[in-house]
């Protein structure tokens, strides 16, 4: 475990460097804003601080422009690991001009703050470079503190070379651990460090200019965005689940890009010559086009090449996997294709339950839904086929419907939204016509988002299974479902989003101009429940909770300093389908009494209990007999649980005979094999999801067995097995 670099270097979606001319020794930041920066500056403040577009617009005054400054701070430096005191009070100056800065356009002192950031990270690499030279103890009670959010920052670069010791010294302790011999260990962690310092070498003006003005928009509120061009198209794609390319998954590695993972049914696939390993080392345009050497590229800026429109002509250059980083180049022509991701589609399969004590085998069928996704060019362009999460989930249901399965399993997990129009309509997949949620606008006014069909594609049990990752058009469904009546939810409380964003194109303004300015996610509305709660802060409460896999103070709505408060407004008539209030105790006591003997779901809350003991000390020993004698204890207990698995006949952990810790980070590990055990995790026991289903076959067999139960939990039913009459 180490502090983090800043997220925007975990995520690499941005563009190469810059430099304030007082620093010779930092790559070229400009000199001055660039026109187009200008304009999407004073088109940003316009949104958000002088217009009615925001729902809840922040003036650009002293207090938004202090909290705008310690946002950038942040983004930089978000763990105080490369600048100091003096630096801060250095930069003070531009905290008192961030308003004329963002007003005007004029990002020339952010350029500043950015090469000085630059250049600390440049001196921070190059003594953790230095201390590679030296040999460790690791006898000594020392710690590594790697929480800093909160701590102030340091008085002196000498407290940062303390600090920068103690976290070299957790990475090479990782890798001993790991087995890795000190040369080994040298060499693994210089390559690291210099990497650091080159990826943040190859950040531009426009990265710059981006950090700045979502320093500026998250001030506003937690969820308001600016998009660069480059970035609204990449997430525009994200929900679309379509992209024009090749279908190939890139990673980049040791200066140059390697496929990672094929997309199945893409051009890739189809032409059957490139394989995950080998290394992309040169782009060409057509059948013909000159190629461009692309070793050392950052990998958004190759990505950039390969794709194009679709039925065009890229060539590669390539070197196989087996031939090594020096081998034979080879040639390559594809054509562009639309690529369908389907990873992030929805997905089905069906679980069966045991009968007990004379109760019936229940088939369940599950749905896997990541996100709300909607491609909404392609609705645009023809309403009657385009990518959608309903329209993939209704096709699910119908297979299920035609299998005569018991019960349906929608699992939300981890599922942070997407489109509205997409949660509104999957509400409509399992009720009949009636509002689902409700819509506050800036100015007071409140909408009602209807189901407008009357069609149901599943009437039978439903159950929704949520977790503190579940966001957003997550918990509008969730919360839909629940005050219908219409499903069990079980899980954790949700995230408590309870906000709605809309996407602004700035090109829209400069008449004639496209693909200039980027764009803004932009909070205009707060969403209410039909019941008129909000799930801000508060999010959707399961009616049968499994424990907390996450502390709250840690993780949701909640932890934003900025995030709208909790209220509610009134509720809307809507169809109430059953109460599950008289059939809780019943399911929650043949829940206890499963998971006494479920080996996994024990072991799981064991996980959870551990991770949270772990998280909540915020700090790491440095003593090598401590982090040994956790590290073994953690193996003969993956170990003894694999062994336990084949005892009691269980599907066995794919990733059991791994360690827990390699040492590595992902750009170091053989990309074959990490996209593979990638895979392989997706097998892993899921012992939530399997009592899930557990508990809903436990409603379907109550209420078959106990019809005046039934009566009471499904007023409305007229039938058995149906939910939804």
């Amino acid at each position: 475990m180490k502090f983090k670099a800043p997220a925007f270097l975990m995520a690499l979606a941005l563009t190469v460097p810059l430099a304030w001319s007082a620093y010779a020794d930092s790559p070229a930041l400009p000199s001055a804003t660039t026109e187009d920066q200008v304009t999407t500056s004073k088109l940003v403040y316009g949104l958000l601080s002088d217009s009615r577009y925001a729902y809840r617009p922040r003036a650009l005054d002293a207090a938004t422009s202090k909290d705008v400054f310690k946002r950038y701070l942040e983004t930089l430096d978000g763990s105080k690991q490369f600048f100091t005191q003096a630096d801060i009070a250095r930069f003070a100056p531009f905290e008192a001009n961030i308003a004329t800065a963002i007003k005007d356009g004029q990002m020339e002192p952010a350029f500043e703050v950015f090469a000085v950031y630059k250049r600390r990270v440049g001196e921070r690499v190059g003594y953790a470079r230095k201390l590679l030279k030296q040999d460790f103890e690791f006898s000594s009670e020392e710690r590594f503190d790697y929480d800093r959010k909160d701590v102030p920052w340091a008085a002196s670069t000498a407290e940062l070379d303390d600090l920068w010791r103690k976290s070299v010294k957790n990475d090479w302790l990782r890798l001993k651990l790991a087995g890795k011999q000190p040369a080994e260990i040298r060499k693994t962690l210089d390559k690291r460090y210099a990497t650091l310092e080159k990826s943040v070498n190859e950040l531009k003006g426009e990265d710059a200019f981006q950090f700045f003005l979502n320093a500026y928009t998250s001030a506003v509120d937690p969820h308001t965005d600016y998009f660069t061009p480059r970035t609204a198209e990449n997430f525009n794609q994200a929900m679309s689940l379509s992209l024009i390319g090749i279908g190939a998954q890139l990673q980049r590695q040791d200066d140059m890009v390697v496929i990672r993972e094929i997309i199945a049914g893409s051009p890739v696939a189809m032409d059957g010559t490139l394989k995950p390993g080998d290394r992309i080392v040169g782009v060409g345009q057509g059948k013909s086009g000159p190629v461009e050497d692309v070793i050392g590229w950052r990998i958004d800026d190759v990505v950039a090449k390969i794709r194009g429109k679709k039925d065009t002509q890229v060539r590669l250059e390539f070197i196989p996997a087996e031939e090594g980083v020096d081998g034979k180049h080879h040639m390559l022509v594809l054509t562009r294709d639309k690529i369908r991701l389907e990873e992030q589609a929805a997905k089905g399969e069906t679980l069966t339950i045991p009968g007990k004590n004379g109760e019936p085998e229940r088939r369940v069928g599950v749905i896997k839904l990541p996100t709300f996704y909607q491609d909404f060019e392609g609705r645009r362009n023809n309403p009657t086929n385009y990518t959608s999460a309903t329209r993939d989930v209704a096709k699910l249901l119908a297979g299920f419907k035609n299998d005569k399965l018991d019960g349906v399993v929608l699992d939300l997990r981890n599922n942070g939204g997407g489109s509205l129009d997409e949660a509104v309509e999957l509400t409509g997949l399992f009720i009949e016509q009636g509002p689902v949620v409700q819509q506050r606008e800036s100015g007071g006014r409140i909408t009602v988002r209807n189901d407008t069909s009357s069609a149901v594609a599943w009437d039978g049990p439903l159950a929704v299974l949520i977790n503190r990752g579940s966001a957003s058009a997550s918990e509008i469904f969730a919360g839909a479902i629940q005050d219908y009546g219409r499903g069990l939810v079980i899980g954790e409380t949700t995230f408590g989003k309870g906000t709605v964003q809309s996407i602004v194109d700035l090109d829209r303004w400069p008449s004639g101009e496209a693909q200039r300015f980027g764009q803004v996610k932009l909070t205009i509305a707060q969403f209410f429940r039909v019941s008129g709660s909000s799930t801000q802060h508060k999010g959707v409460v399961p009616d049968l909770a499994f424990p907390a896999s996450v502390d709250a103070t840690e993780y949701g709505e909640s932890t934003y300093d900025n995030a709208l408060p909790w209220t509610r407004i009134a509720a809307v008539p809507h169809t109430q389908y059953g109460n599950f209030g008289p059939l809780l105790p019943k399911l929650e006591s043949r829940h206890a009494a499963r998971i006494a003997g479920d080996k996994e779901f024990q072991w799981w809350n064991e996980d959870v209990e551990q991770f949270r003991t772990e998280a909540a000390k915020k700090y790491i020993s440095l003593n090598e007999g401590e982090r040994r004698a956790e590290r073994e204890r953690q193996d003969k207990q993956r170990k003894d649980r694999q062994a336990m698995r084949k005892e009691l006949g269980l599907d066995l952990d794919p990733l059991a005979d791994d360690s827990n810790d390699d040492g590595l980070t992902g750009n170091e590990r053989d990309i074959v094999k990490d996209a593979a055990r990638e895979k392989a995790a997706e097998k892993r026991p899921d012992p939530l999801l399997r009592e899930s289903a557990s508990i809903l076959a436990d409603a379907v067999n109550l209420l078959a067995e106990d019809r005046p139960l039934s009566a009471q939990v499904l007023p409305q039913s007229t039938a058995a097995g149906r939910w939804a009459d």
